[in-house]
């Protein structure tokens, strides 16, 4: 079974983005991180800057596991000092007019490192088609889960999900725990104690979810020919040659279908999740109701190249490293699932 991410020079992110520097009141700063989600390696800067943590944007989120390198936005006057913060890192590129926010970015470059190899002969072409799923990191420990039940108004379910067993003594859990021992009842408020694009992507995960499981089972009606892997949440479908790309749903409130064949599929999978187009309007926290989305069922991994060496950490086994782009919000463990698996 090979291996990815044995050290965290073995997976390499880095945001291709193009800045407008001018005269502004945000300063731009290049953030190198590992062992941080971005989301916690924002707020441990805002923390560190004693600044709001509105005050900090940023276009996409990347892995903890990995060397990632990505552009930030602090708004209002800063000092360019060095933040010195474990396992991460802040360049001073420029200021400009203009927040970064999420999406604002244009691709992402990998570099790869797949480890314990057996011999092999890659013949890859420099662009490659794949299913354009949401990998494990969109779905963490039990994202989806806590996202079903804020669309199912099960209010105290999700913050027993979000506390989990342990009761995190940490970050936002420990406010969400602290408001929770104060007001055993107010579920709605202990929920917005938590960050809102933390809240927010507890329900994109659940979206995610039959997504992904729309995008299999499309795959399965139109060919025999594909192989299956496993994830934490059911199987991913790769097909052996290419298809069709078409856009797909992701379920909200105002979802509207074109394609009768996805219609079919996408509301037998939300009977089968007992969920309803009116579920996603959240009246009691309306900053987590959806209206819906689409997304491409297929996406491509782009400049691909190989190179095969001797395996330092795996004894008498190869590695192979491997650099390509991809377009925002695609996955690039899932590139490395349909090439390796």
């Amino acid at each position: 079974m090979y291996k990815i991410k044995q050290i965290p020079e073995d997976f390499i992110v880095k945001e291709i983005n193009e800045l407008k520097i001018e005269e502004g009141q945000y300063s731009y700063f290049m953030l190198k991180k590992t062992n941080y989600t971005t989301e916690r390696a924002v707020s441990a800067i805002a923390e560190y800057l004693k600044k709001p943590r509105k005050d900090i944007g940023y276009a996409g989120a990347k892995d903890k596991n990995a060397l990632t390198e990505q552009f930030i936005s602090i708004r209002g006057p800063i000092k360019k000092q060095d933040i010195k913060l474990k396992d991460i890192e802040l360049k001073y590129i420029g200021n400009g007019k203009q927040r970064i926010n999420l999406g604002n970015l244009k691709q992402n470059q990998f570099i790869i490192t797949v480890r314990n190899l057996d011999e092999l002969n890659l013949k890859i072409n420099e662009k490659l088609q794949i299913p354009n799923y949401f990998d494990e990191q969109r779905f963490s420990e039990n994202n989806a889960e806590v996202g079903k039940a804020i669309i199912k108004k099960d209010f105290k379910k999700a913050v027993e999900l979000i506390l989990g067993d342990n009761l995190k003594q940490s970050g936002f859990e420990k406010d969400v725990k602290e408001h929770t021992l104060k007001k055993p009842n107010d579920f709605i408020g202990s929920i917005k104690k938590v960050p809102k694009k933390i809240s927010m992507m507890y329900v994109h995960a659940f979206q995610s979810l039959i997504f992904n499981e729309t995008i299999a089972e499309l795959i399965k009606a139109k060919t025999e020919d594909y192989k299956k892997v496993d994830y934490s949440n059911g199987q991913f479908v790769f097909p052996n040659n290419e298809m069709q790309n078409q856009k797909i749903p992701l379920i909200g409130f105002g979802t509207e279908f074109k394609n009768k064949e996805i219609e079919k599929s996408s509301l037998s999978l939300m009977e089968m999740h007992k969920v309803s187009f009116r579920d996603f309007i959240i009246r009691a926290m309306p900053e987590l109701s959806f209206e819906g989305d689409y997304r491409d069922m297929f996406t491509n991994a782009e400049n691909i190249k190989t190179e095969i060496k001797d395996d330092e950490l795996n004894k008498n086994k190869k590695k192979c490293i491997i650099s390509f782009t991809l377009e925002k919000g695609s996955y690039a463990t899932i590139v490395i699932k349909k090439i390796f698996s």
